[in-house]
């Protein structure tokens, strides 16, 4: 089964070039054919004791390659995590703007909303980001 891209609204010819590899990174490495490599790579490593005379050498040559990898996918993966975090959170005010906009329509008939709409505003901080993006 394909897994949908994390940022599906985000288009791919916005992002960098940093930004595009780090998706493909994420992709991969949240696939089986990643798990695979790791176990493959442990599978692989674990008899070279027979090869390597030190023991010292043996455990500093997994500890190396599972470090370096760790290194580059932290950093991979926290980019892919940072840019999912920003939509969402693009979706999620865009959602409790127009909620808040809708309760303010109703509020003449319904007047209790508008403490309700006050607490969403205040939460979300709609007031601060409006009056950020259209200045007066």
């Amino acid at each position: 089964m394909d897994v949908p891209p994390p940022m599906s609204a985000e288009r791919d010819d916005r992002l960098s070039l940093f930004d595009r590899f780090a998706t493909k990174a994420s992709e991969f490495a949240s696939r089986a054919g990643f798990f695979v490599f790791c176990v493959v790579l442990v599978a692989v490593w674990a008899p070279s004791i027979i090869v390597l005379p030190n023991i010292d050498t043996w455990q500093l040559v997994i500890n190396t390659a599972t470090t370096i990898i760790t290194f580059l996918l932290v950093a991979l993966l926290q980019n892919t995590q940072s840019r999912s975090d920003t939509a969402l959170h693009q979706k999620l005010n865009a959602i409790a703007g127009a909620l808040a906009a809708f309760m303010g329509e109703l509020s003449a008939e319904y007047p209790e909303l508008d403490r309700h709409r006050a607490e969403l505003a205040d939460a979300v901080g709609l007031e601060r980001r409006e009056g950020s993006q259209h200045p007066g």
